[in-house]
């Protein structure tokens, strides 16, 4: 009779980062393969890709997919989005593009946007979104640019459109009445959500016991070893629910509580789970964005990594330590150094602004497979399919 699972394993912080590097397939040099498809099975993978506005370098999205797929091109994303439609973009803990299959989880939301419409009082009532939507009926789909016949008004904020009609299109997009149908750096392209999909009737939405189970189940297989806050980034109110999901599979034996050496904060693995015998390779390098789902929660990458990672962009630059746009550098499964970079597109080079190294690990082997790692990444920084 083979010997019983325990309840409780100790990892120490190395083994937790091999799980955890992993699960996120930075561990090896093509874990999706390449083409189109290695797209859609990146994002359905890790279960989100953060979109950003910030444009420095490579916008956010395409940079986590070229993290993970060396071959990656700009078109393969917006086939997945436009042509296969395989993914689709709507909020989790930020803006991000989502596996179609998973969508049902999301209509619930949609639903409660609906029917919350005081959020979105200021953008106008039913009547204006109704004409919005059925011009988009009548004509196709559109971008705000189509929009002419808006009498602009003082921007409430930086990142606020003067057209009015902006507001109407995310409201109709965030109750889900509109979709996303194509992308082009920021500007979007606004179809009917049946219509882009092709649903003569929409799928049912998604129960909140099933919402929860997607939860947990999206971290523990893009985060491999959970804890409460990692399951739950940004969304506390769900908390209650996966803790009360997680103690269920706790007893039922399906997850294991995990203690992470120095740590007290409870994590969790599946039974079956296993802990890589090897760290990854010492010359496997990435370059990662500060919106990569590695890098995002900070006090897990902390706890990790014992590295703390600052978004410096928003601070005035007398206190930046490591540069407006920090990127981490992973070699191996070691955070080694920190490279502030911008692309200057109209020379046509990869500029560093800054290099840091982390404390003890500067070395002339490291150096030289990060400049190997620039060169690849100047070359997909400058090769723009689109500008999506």
């Amino acid at each position: 009779m083979p010997p019983r699972t325990p309840k409780t394993i100790t990892l120490t912080r190395e083994q937790a980062r091999q799980v955890w590097l992993q699960a996120q397939r930075l561990d090896t040099r093509e874990p999706f393969g390449r083409g189109p498809e290695a797209t859609k099975a990146a994002v359905e993978h890790l279960g989100y890709v953060q979109i950003d506005t910030i444009n420095v370098i490579e916008r956010c999205h395409h940079h986590i997919l070229y993290s993970r797929i060396p071959s990656y091109e700009r078109t393969h994303l917006a086939q997945a989005q436009s042509v296969d439609k395989s993914v689709f973009e709507y909020w989790t803990h930020a803006l991000s593009y989502v596996p179609t299959r998973d969508i049902r989880i999301f209509l619930g939301a949609m639903r409660a946007h609906r029917e919350e419409p005081r959020r979105w009082s200021a953008v106008g009532g039913r009547e204006e979104a109704r004409k919005l939507l059925s011009r988009i009926r009548k004509e196709g789909a559109l971008t705000i640019r189509d929009i002419d016949n808006d009498v602009l008004v003082e921007k409430a904020h930086l990142w606020a459109s003067k057209k009015p009609s902006k507001g109407l299109l995310e409201r109709a997009f965030y109750d889900g009445d509109l979709v996303i149908s194509a992308r082009a750096g920021m500007l979007k392209t606004y179809e009917l959500t049946d219509r882009h999909f092709g649903w003569d009737e929409r799928p049912t939405p998604a129960s909140e016991r099933q919402v929860i189970a997607y939860l947990l189940d999206r971290a523990l297989r893009a985060q491999g070893v959970v804890s409460l806050d990692s399951i739950c980034h940004l969304a506390a109110p769900s908390k209650k629910a996966v803790a009360e999901l997680i103690a269920a599979r706790v007893k039922r034996r399906e997850l294991m509580t995990v203690k992470i050496a120095d740590s007290t904060v409870e994590h969790w693995m599946p039974r079956d789970g296993l802990v890589p015998e090897e760290a990854p390779g010492s010359d496997l390098v990435h370059i990662l964005s500060p919106f990569d789902p590695l890098i995002i929660q900070r006090k897990r990458l902390k706890l990790f990594f014992d590295y703390a990672h600052a978004f410096e962009a928003y601070l005035p630059k007398e206190k930046r330590v490591f540069g407006y746009f920090g990127l981490p550098v992973l070699i191996g499964d070691a955070v080694v150094a920190v490279l502030d970079l911008k692309t200057d597109r109209q020379a046509g080079r990869l500029l560093i602004q800054q290099w840091s190294w982390l404390e003890g690990q500067e070395s002339a082997e490291r150096k030289a497979l990060i400049e190997a790692e620039l060169a690849r990444f100047e070359r997909f920084q400058l090769a723009r399919q689109t500008d999506g």
